[in-house]
Formats: structure tokens, C-alpha cells, sequence
């Protein structure tokens, strides 16, 4: 494999892992810098693997993504009574943020993947990119490419009028081990992507794999996001305060969430959605809280600076997206250098970003507009293809 000069890499995530494994196999000499002090643990959210996330495992790595990943063999409706309103035989794959994690970390290996390096400047010049860290140390490579998430910096840096909208509605979510659930639940959403519309909200769920990535049935967890609509102002700034009187940006972490907001969240949930649904609520033992907004960027990149994943655009989660776009930015990323070999850096970095601020904008326009239909409209339409799970429009069924 040529030596194609060096990247760094700020974000050790799954965007960052995903990103750093492309541009490592395209001949770069790469080092991922996480300011994380420790390698993630614990990190349970559910996500869903739509074809641009499995494809590094299906045509790179060793590592079977059937064994990374639990499946649903339907999509399916609840009305107010249990009752199935709407089902169709549609498979998906789910894995959980911590499984998919360990399992790109395994593949990238430990070696340049450097912890505790929290980036708090950035200097560029024709020939390279310099990074400065908070423990006064430095680093220096040909170019950088941020995937540091919703707060990042190469955001900060490169496109800092962008700023977040917010959506008028927040998402609590929470895992509940599946052996907790009544046979009468876990028949009706164990094997499925499952939905339960009220009048101010919804709840999305499906099952991933247990905490240590387990897959069999009766060990998994039950996953879920439950859509409510808040006020803009002080209904809003109440709720993501923490129990410490800190206002989370982004979220309010696992056992920091105000227990008067939980007590009557969950309340609400017995109270108005179906009772397979409501049991996977009110059962969770510290439930979350992530703001809903979106986020469009007018670049992503300058000079031989690159971000992508939610270090970019950040849209809702109604598409289940998030990591698929990242996964999706980095092969992009990858397929550019692959195909322009003679020319350099910079130029590289902006025929890349042409096509993926069209499919920034048009993730975000869609997912805005599934937003709108659930939460506010009511007019949410479960046979309706751009309704359903996928980064460039809904999918019946996903090529696995």
C-alpha cells in the first residue's frame, strides 16, 4: 500500500473509527485522537444498521455483523389498546453504540488510537494541519479531519455560523432488559421495529444487543426513543437541567435527569401510550434525555480541513441515520482519494464536500419533514416509504 502522507483524526468514535479504517486501507498513515481519558464502556443506546454502516463489515473485516447485531422481522403499529394497527414483514438489523464500537476498535487496534487528547486549537498552513491539545502538546499532519460529534470543534472552526434549531420536541430514551417484560409485551415488540403515535408524541422501538453484545433472544435489551413536545423557553430550559442545576447543551445524561421529569414522563406514558409500549417506558432505571434539533453546515471542509459525520449535519433521528451518514461520509471520503490520485489535498477535500452537502441538506430536509408529520401534523402515513429508516430516502426492506 503507497504512503499517501498522514491524517489525523480528532473523534474516536464511530464515525472517527469508521473514518480512520478507510483513509489507513487508501495508504495514510493515521492517528485517531479521542479526548475521552478511557476507551467508551457502557454506552448502550440502540442503533440501527443501515446498509453504509454494515458495509465496512461486509467488504473489509473479518468480523460478522450477523454476530454484532440482533434483527426485527417486522414493522409494526400499536393503537391505544395493544392492538396491531398497521404490520408488514420488514426485516432490519440493530446493534447497540457500545457493540459497534468495540467491534471498529478491534479492527482499528489501539496503537494510534490516543487517548485523553482534547483539541483546543487548530493552525493551518499550505503544506499541513497542526493540532494543540489541552495538556500543551501538539501534533502535526498533512491534513485533519474532525468527527467529533454534535459539539465539534472542526465545526467551531471551519463553519461556526452554523447553529443549532431547535425542533419543539426532546427525546427520552432508555434500554429495559428484555427478561424484565411480560410474555403479552414481548410478543408484540420483541421481534419488531414497533411505533405508538399519540396526540403529543410517539415512541420508536426495537431490540439490540445486550450490555457485553449479547444477540439471543431473552438476553437482549429493549431499546426505545419516546418523541414529546416541549416548549421553547422555560419548559425546555427546566427539563435539561440537571439534577446539579447544570443546563446540558445536547442531553442530560443516565442518572442526572430530574426525578420530578421522570416521575411524570412516565406517568404520561401509562397514561396515554399502548401498554407494551408504556411497560418498556416506565420499566427503565435511568432514563435520558437528548434535545431534538438540526444543524446545517454551509462547508465541511477548508484547506486541509475536513468534519464530517454529526460534526457536520445533524439530523433528527427519525431516519436512523446518524451513523449511516457518518459511515457514508467517511467511504465517500475514501472512494475521492481512491479515484483522484494526482491531485492534491485541498482540492481532494472539495470535490468530496460538493456531493455531501446534497446529501447533508437532503437528510435533513427529509427528517425535518418527519418531525413535522409526527409530532405536529399528525398526518404520519406507516405505508409511506420516506417515512421509514434510511439516509437517501426510505427503503422497503435493506440489502443485507
Amino acid at each position: 500500500m503507497a504512503n499517501r502522507g498522514s491524517v489525523a483524526i480528532v473523534g474516536g468514535s464511530i464515525g472517527g473509527l469508521t473514518t480512520g479504517l478507510l483513509l489507513r486501507r487508501a495508504g495514510f498513515a493515521v492517528t485517531i485522537y479521542e479526548r475521552n481519558p478511557s476507551e467508551f464502556s457502557g454506552r448502550g443506546g440502540g442503533i440501527v444498521l443501515q446498509p453504509e454502516m454494515l458495509r465496512w463489515f461486509k467488504e473489509v473485516s473479518d468480523q460478522n455483523p450477523g454476530q454484532l447485531s440482533t434483527r426485527s422481522r417486522f414493522l409494526r403499529y400499536l393503537g391505544s389498546d395493544n392492538e396491531i394497527v398497521f404490520e408488514e414483514p420488514v426485516e432490519w438489523r440493530f446493534s447497540s453504540w457500545s457493540t459497534l464500537y468495540r467491534a471498529l476498535l478491534k479492527d482499528f487496534g489501539t496503537d494510534q488510537y490516543l487517548l485523553g487528547h482534547n483539541v483546543r486549537g487548530v493552525q493551518q498552513s499550505d503544506k499541513s494541519v497542526t493540532l494543540e491539545f489541552d495538556k500543551g502538546t501538539v501534533a502535526t499532519a498533512d491534513f485533519a479531519v474532525f468527527a467529533d460529534g454534535i459539539t465539534s470543534t472542526g465545526r467551531q472552526v471551519i463553519a461556526p455560523e452554523a447553529q443549532p434549531e431547535y425542533s419543539g420536541y426532546i427525546g427520552w430514551r432508555g434500554t429495559v432488559p428484555e427478561q424484565e417484560f411480560t410474555d403479552e409485551s414481548l410478543a408484540l415488540i420483541g421481534d419488531s421495529l414497533g411505533y405508538c403515535f399519540v396526540k403529543d408524541g410517539h415512541i420508536c422501538m426495537y431490540p439490540i444487543p445486550g450490555p457485553q453484545g449479547e444477540i439471543d433472544p431473552g438476553h437482549r435489551l429493549m431499546n426505545y426513543v419516546y418523541y414529546q413536545n416541549v416548549a421553547e423557553g422555560e419548559a425546555l430550559e427546566a427539563i435539561m437541567t440537571d439534577i446539579e442545576g447544570y443546563r446540558g447543551p445536547v442531553s442530560v445524561p443516565q442518572g442526572r435527569v430530574q426525578e420530578r421529569f421522570i416521575t411524570a414522563m412516565k406517568e404520561h406514558a401509562a397514561e396515554t401510550l399502548a401498554p407494551a409500549a408504556a411497560e418498556l417506558v416506565t420499566k427503565t432505571a435511568e432514563p435520558y434525555i437528548q434535545v431534538i434539533y438540526d444543524v446545517r453546515v454551509p462547508r465541511m471542509c477548508e484547506g486541509r480541513i475536513a468534519i464530517l459525520g454529526d460534526a457536520g449535519f445533524i439530523g433528527r433521528p427519525h431516519a436512523a441515520a446518524g451513523s449511516a451518514k457518518a459511515a457514508d461520509d467517511a467511504w465517500a471520503l475514501f472512494e475521492t482519494f481512491e479515484s483522484n490520485t494526482a491531485s492534491d489535498i485541498p482540492e481532494i477535500l472539495a470535490v468530496w464536500e460538493k456531493e455531501r452537502l446534497t446529501v447533508g441538506n437532503n437528510l435533513v430536509d427529509r427528517v425535518s419533514m418527519m418531525g413535522r408529520r409526527a409530532q405536529f401534523q399528525h398526518d404520519w402515513d406507516p405505508t409511506e416509504l420516506e417515512l421509514r429508516f434510511g439516509l437517501k430516502g426510505g427503503v422497503l426492506e435493506p440489502a443485507y
